[in-house]
């Protein structure tokens, strides 16, 4: 055994579903990836074993007890650290041949052109509340001609959206401009999951919390995100495979072991998203709101 990297012999197990030459592009690709929570710090193992060659990751905050259930980065060990710090580190003890950069005080209105340059693709990763630097977010990458992925766990589940250069934008698809808050949330989960898959196994709707932003989570959702996006990320920097885009959308869930192909013209417009609406509004006046997983 040695201790000297080879890229091409940490990841050969990859050729076969990939050619060489593939795996050579794959190297010389960069992803941003903003947050690294949940999923975010989930998707960065995923994509850098994937033989992904260049990040650029953002967050602003340190790993705590309260993200043992579910974050990759979670442990006695790094408990007080900062997520960009830990998961950098993991990273590169995978490939210490990685470009890597930090943006250690979070993505923000400030530093987004500088995160999103020379990207080739960009996997969303933020806390499911962040709505205004998400919309940001995607607004940018619209206008840069950036592909962005955006992977919820929901339950035990993901449900994924795809938006594409000259495809459908994400605000054209979620109509989150001029709401409040609290419906930009509702907006945001109904056009993610119109098919709810995860509801019927909510043990306890006390435990979702919009107005403080908190949500019950499981490590099962926040892996298959990573697998969801890892998939669709390869074959849109190789360009090969059928990649849906919105108002195309897929959610699946291992626990009710359902996959659901969603498609939504005109986005939260549509009249069947309208009623969803209508009826998740009804469910908050009781308090029996859908579950989240940021």
């Amino acid at each position: 055994m040695t201790n000297n990297f080879s890229y091409a012999q940490a990841f050969s197990r990859t050729i076969g579903w990939v050619t060489e030459n593939e795996l050579d592009i794959l190297c010389n690709k960069k992803i941003a990836i903003a947050g690294l929570g949940g999923v975010g710090g989930s998707h960065l193992i995923t994509l850098t074993r994937l033989g992904i060659g260049k990040f650029n990751i953002s967050d602003m905050d340190r790993f705590e007890l309260a993200n043992f259930n579910r974050q990759a980065g979670a442990s006695m060990s790094h408990i007080g650290q900062a997520k960009t710090v830990v998961m950098a580190q993991l990273a590169l003890d995978i490939n210490p041949e990685l470009e890597i950069n930090l943006f250690s005080d979070g993505v923000s209105l400030d530093n987004l052109e500088e995160f999103l340059t020379d990207v080739d693709l960009y996997v969303d990763g933020l806390d499911f509340f962040a709505m205004t630097i998400r919309r940001a977010v995607f607004a940018a990458c619209a206008k840069k001609g950036i592909p962005a992925i955006t992977a919820a766990p929901l339950g035990m589940g993901c449900a994924l959206l795809n938006f594409l250069p000259g495809k459908m934008t994400f605000e054209d698809y979620f109509q989150l401009e001029g709401y409040p808050e609290d419906e930009q949330l509702l907006r945001f989960l109904l056009g993610l999951s119109p098919a709810m898959l995860q509801m019927p196994y909510l043990v306890d709707a006390s435990r979702v919390d919009l107005n403080n932003h908190k949500g019950p989570s499981t490590p099962i959702a926040c892996e298959l995100c990573a697998g969801l996006a890892g998939s669709h990320a390869l074959k849109i920097l190789l360009n090969r495979g059928n990649i849906p885009s919105a108002p195309h959308g897929i959610h699946f869930d291992a626990y009710r072991n359902k996959l659901v192909h969603t498609w939504r013209p005109g986005g939260n417009n549509n009249l069947l998203q309208r009623l969803g609406l209508k009826i998740a509004k009804h469910q908050l006046s009781k308090k029996l709101t859908p579950p989240l997983n940021p």
